[in-house]
């Protein structure tokens, strides 16, 4: 295992000295920032190997899980070094790409690429413009539509409120003449109850008397 640490630390100043180096051709760096990956793949994949075979030598030892603990934490140690050196690289490559973005362009600033900057510039406020026309005249039928979707509710609503105002004016007319027609039947049959009363009355106060028994012999 000592061998594989001693390895780590030689690759980790590889790394080191490899992104203090002076600066070469962006297509050189590059080229070498993927021969670096590479190496970092292979150095991983030979770490993982030698590790999985401290952990089978593990299952054969009394301390089991003490030696996978063990076997764990140099196993993190080394992996998070090549992941180190991974994100170096990475940092380096994004730094070199930038530097050749850049200087591309730097080479397209002539007068004829300004030129077609200008008029892409200006073909691109046009368009802009005219979607801002289009969403504004979108609002605008939108905002009719709504007005006259909100007046036909609105003449809808008044419409059943109509309807609704005279159903209540018709249902109070029928009540008050329903209750007109009970008390006006009322009073009639209160009217005929006191009549036959009163002919009874009379009736009474102008019956003959009642014949007396004839005599026994």
């Amino acid at each position: 295992m000592k061998k594989l640490i001693i390895a780590f630390f030689l690759a980790s100043l590889n790394a080191f000295a490899f992104a203090q180096a002076p600066e070469a051709a962006p297509a050189a760096r590059v080229g070498s920032i993927d021969a670096e990956r590479e190496r970092i793949s292979a150095e991983r994949a030979r770490l993982e190997a030698g590790f999985l075979t401290e952990d089978a030598a593990c299952y054969k030892k009394f301390a089991v899980n003490s030696c996978l603990r063990d076997v764990n934490a140099r196993r993190r140690e080394a992996m998070a070094g090549l992941r180190r050196q991974e994100i170096l690289l990475n940092d380096e490559e994004r730094r070199i790409k930038g530097a050749e973005q850049i200087r591309k362009t730097e080479e397209k600033s002539s007068a004829e690429r300004q030129q077609e900057a200008a008029d892409r510039r200006a073909k691109a406020f046009e368009d802009y413009q005219s979607r801002l026309e289009r969403e504004k005249e979108k609002q605008q039928n939108r905002a009719d539509t709504q007005a006259g979707e909100k007046a036909s509710s609105e003449a809808q609503a008044d419409k059943l409120g109509n309807k609704q105002e005279k159903a209540r004016a018709r249902a109070d007319r029928e009540a008050a003449a329903a209750e007109r027609t009970q008390k006006f039947n009322e009073r009639q049959k209160e009217a005929r109850e006191r009549r036959a009363q009163h002919e009874s009355e009379q009736l009474k106060r102008t019956k003959p008397p009642a014949k007396s028994l004839p005599l026994p012999e």
